[in-house]
């Protein structure tokens, strides 16, 4: 039987509340079930009533369909690394990007400015696509729309729209000269509305009210109903997940267009970096943070108002399976030595408590986390690190006495955040600890650079950089050249993996111990991508692991 000793009191599961934005589709109290909330984590009965307040909130549902720039019934949906989606024609025009040197690749050199006042990066071209999700998703709402109002057509139901503009809303008077616009149209609310969208005479940020025509307020409503309850039909099998196949929960658009679930995403990155659908890279770190990769803001609006209640289930049914098989915890943790992402682990296990814990995350999804002992222990805390590494494990050699040999190579960073024991081993929760994304290495390179010699525009370097290694490539810096603390700063990131390759270049020349053959055949030669460099340097730089690791504690504080 399990025994389970927890060193601290159970907190309660977290709850995710995404901060708000000018685009959010949240105008008062009734409108949270349509108002972004990636987690999902409202309580069912709560969210249910939410719903069918969502029903009579007309405004909202079309909202979902407008293109926030042009107002227009959005079409060719892109999505933004932002997470905010517009029509592919209102994409600002694009221009060069300078004083970027990684990645550097065609598809990345060009960028145009967030049109969102809340967020005004600058995106790279190839970081948005059109979504595809989305796009399938909103052709059968507007099919299913237009049905609709060809039906209107034959009844007698019409609704009386007039559009509030926002001083209207705020109930201020307005400066503008400008007559309300204002018509009898075809069908109830829902269609009525549609139609006014689609015709160009609804702002994304106007309001509007309804009045009847021939016919009464529970006609009307019962119209409108039936026409949400249709709507949700229309499109609820493009809100599967092709990984899980079930409602996305936190949905993330990768830059091909594809979407799937975050925690998806997860597992997809830990095993490969190609899209499983369109089998196109994808330049996304494996931690998935929320504020570096924003989910999809549309898409958590319409789950959220049209499945509020089924994704509050899902979102508490998917956290207590990930603990379920480790009681309660995350992760079991291996407390052996120091280990770094993308860098292979070789490990000889023979306790039988770690043969256990292996045979179980062989059981399971193959992963588990690689923690230093301390040198000393210290009575009433862990007898271990709290930075770690998640390792996966890929392949394993079993010997007839219960011994094995393991494969495994580095995930991701993390820090424990409590911890317990069980059947012998330790287990903990964890939270990732996220390297920053592509977009946000080339922001800060092109900040720090600027500080140097201004603009600059950088090319993918062809010119080998030592003929004894030709798959590297740049320019070699020999003999070497002193450098400042204050030209390191000014560096490009492929200046500064130069000056590191330069410097693996000569010791290797002067045949240090440290760059001997068998430490090679472990950690392979010497990598040209600046985020893997850094890794293989730790590995094999022959320093104690302590200090290393004190350098990690000082990189992610």
């Amino acid at each position: 039987m399990s025994s389970i000793q927890a060193n601290v009191s159970p907190p309660s599961l977290p709850l995710s509340t995404p901060s708000d934005s000018p685009t959010s589709l949240s105008r008062s109290h009734k409108d949270d079930a349509l108002a972004p909330n990636p987690a999902g984590t409202e309580h069912p009965t709560r969210a249910a009533a939410l719903l069918l307040d969502a029903v009579r909130d007309v405004r909202q549902i079309i909202r979902l369909l407008q293109c926030p720039i042009c107002s227009r019934i959005i079409q060719e949906p892109t999505t933004l690394p932002c997470g905010k989606s517009i029509c592919r024609s209102c994409r600002p025009p694009t221009h060069v990007r300078t004083n970027i040197s990684w990645p550097a690749t065609e598809n990345r050199l060009r960028g145009f400015e967030c049109p969102f006042p809340d967020c005004r990066k600058e995106h790279a071209a190839a970081d948005c696509a059109v979504d595809v999700t989305m796009n399938k998703a909103l052709t059968f709402v507007k099919a299913a729309l237009e049905l609709e109002r060809d039906g209107s057509v034959q009844s007698e139901v019409s609704t009386y729209v007039e559009v509030q503009g926002r001083w209207d809303v705020a109930g201020i008077p307005s400066m503008e000269e400008k007559e309300k616009e204002s018509r009898v149209l075809k069908g109830g609310r829902v269609v009525a509305t549609y139609t006014l969208a689609e015709l160009g005479k609804l702002d994304y940020g106007c309001e509007v009210s309804f009045s009847t025509v021939d016919a009464g307020n529970d006609e009307i409503e019962a119209v409108d109903t039936a026409i949400f309850h249709k709507l949700k039909e229309s499109f609820k099998t493009e809100m599967d997940c092709q990984v899980c196949y079930a409602l996305f929960l936190d949905p993330l658009t990768t830059t091909c267009g594809h979407t799937f679930c975050r925690s998806c995403l997860h597992r997809i990155l830990d095993h490969s970096d190609m899209c499983p659908i369109c089998r196109r890279g994808l330049s996304m770190q494996s931690q998935l943070d929320p504020q570096s990769v924003p989910s999809n803001d549309r898409l958590c609006s319409m789950i959220n108002g049209f499945w509020a209640d089924k994704v509050a289930l899902r979102s508490q049914a998917h956290r207590l399976e990930q603990q379920a098989n480790h009681g309660g915890f995350d992760i079991p943790l291996f407390v052996c030595t120091l280990s770094f992402p993308s860098m292979p682990l070789f490990l000889h296990v023979f306790e039988p408590r770690y043969r256990l814990m292996i045979r179980r995350a062989m059981e399971a999804d193959r992963t588990f986390g690689m923690v230093m002992a301390k040198p000393q222990n210290v009575p009433g805390e862990a007898n271990f690190m709290e930075l770690g590494t998640l390792l996966r494990i890929v392949s394993i050699e079993f010997f007839p006495d219960g011994r094995s040999l393991l494969e495994t190579v580095g995930v991701s960073r993390f820090r424990v955040t409590r911890d317990g024991w069980l059947d012998g081993y330790a287990v903990a929760n964890i939270a990732k600890l996220d390297d920053i994304s592509v977009a946000e290495e080339e922001a800060i390179e092109a900040s720090e650079t600027m500080r140097g010699v201004g603009v600059r525009t950088f090319t993918s370097p062809t010119e080998p950089r030592d003929p004894a290694h030709p798959q590297s490539s740049g320019p070699v810096r020999s003999p070497p050249v002193p450098i400042s603390l204050d030209d390191l700063e000014t560096m490009s990131t492929q200046e500064l993996v130069d000056v590191g390759i330069n410097f693996v270049t000569r010791m290797r020349a002067q045949s240090v111990a440290w760059l001997a053959a068998r430490v090679l055949a472990i950690y392979g030669d010497c990598p040209t991508d600046p985020a893997i460099f850094p890794w293989w340097f730790a590995s094999i730089l022959p320093v104690k692991e302590e200090e290393k690791l004190s350098y990690t504690k000082i990189f992610y504080h």
